[in-house]
């Protein structure tokens, strides 16, 4: 019977966890898998991989626009990236303005980001939570009170929440700025490689440092809520009985 609830309670936190994971599959890994996917396999030109690997993206913005009346911020920022690629794409013949864009790329989801913290609903959250809920309904249902401020340690939660999204903000700037000046100042063959490898490290330094400053701290506070929450609960029940 126990082996039995246990499967039970690993099937419910994996859908839970594939759930939350949906948004980030949907609106990064689709678009982006599609275009290496249409540049490398069919051939396409730039221009055209980034075309169709729009789509995904556009239909989902129409969509929340149309049905839900909201606008989708993580696949609007990827349409927009998308028609920044396009609009560079038309540009040709100069082999360090080519390189120079991927740096553009990066400082449109950098801004992108940025904004949405200014706004109130810090974009890069859709990417943390699955990794800290990790589809437990319990933990589902504490960082929901934290976010929602019922929570006693929800101030805490909210500064770590827009903290975690400026830092990928400012990394992805700064990616941007030393792509943009080894464009112009690094010999184009050794910028070829050299760019992938400033990507890397950008997302390195963006993973540890957003990692102590705030998943860390943002994980904890989802640990101490769901902990009280569950003693709550057992004092309820004590005290019925």
């Amino acid at each position: 019977m126990t082996k039995t609830t246990n499967t039970g309670s690993q099937s419910k936190q994996q859908a839970g966890m594939l759930e939350n994971l949906r948004p980030l599959i949907v609106d990064v890994a689709v678009p982006l898998g599609s275009y290496y996917f249409f540049k490398g396999a069919f051939g396409m030109s730039t221009f055209a991989a980034l075309a169709w690997s729009s789509v995904v993206p556009a239909v989902r913005t129409v969509w929340s626009v149309a049905k839900e009346r909201r606008v989708n911020g993580l696949a609007a920022l990827i349409l927009v990236v998308n028609v920044v690629g396009l609009a560079l794409s038309f540009v040709a013949g100069d082999p360090r303005l080519m390189l120079a864009k991927d740096g553009a790329v990066s400082s449109t989801i950098g801004i992108g980001i940025l904004v949405s913290v200014a706004m109130g609903r810090p974009m890069m959250t859709a990417g943390l939570k699955p990794f800290l809920v990790k589809g437990d309904a319990a933990r589902e249902a504490a960082w929901e009170r934290l976010a929602a401020g019922s929570a006693a340690g929800s101030a805490e939660f909210l500064r770590k929440e827009r903290l975690f999204s400026v830092i990928w903000g400012v990394v992805l700037l700064a990616e941007c700025v030393v792509r943009v000046v080894g464009a112009y100042t690094v010999p184009v063959d050794t910028m070829v490689w050299l760019g992938s490898l400033i990507l890397v490290a950008a997302i390195t330094l963006g993973m540890v440092v957003c990692g102590g400053a705030a998943a860390e701290p943002m994980a904890h506070l989802v640990t101490d809520e769901a902990q009280r929450q569950d003693a709550e609960r057992e004092r309820r029940l004590a005290v019925a009985a």
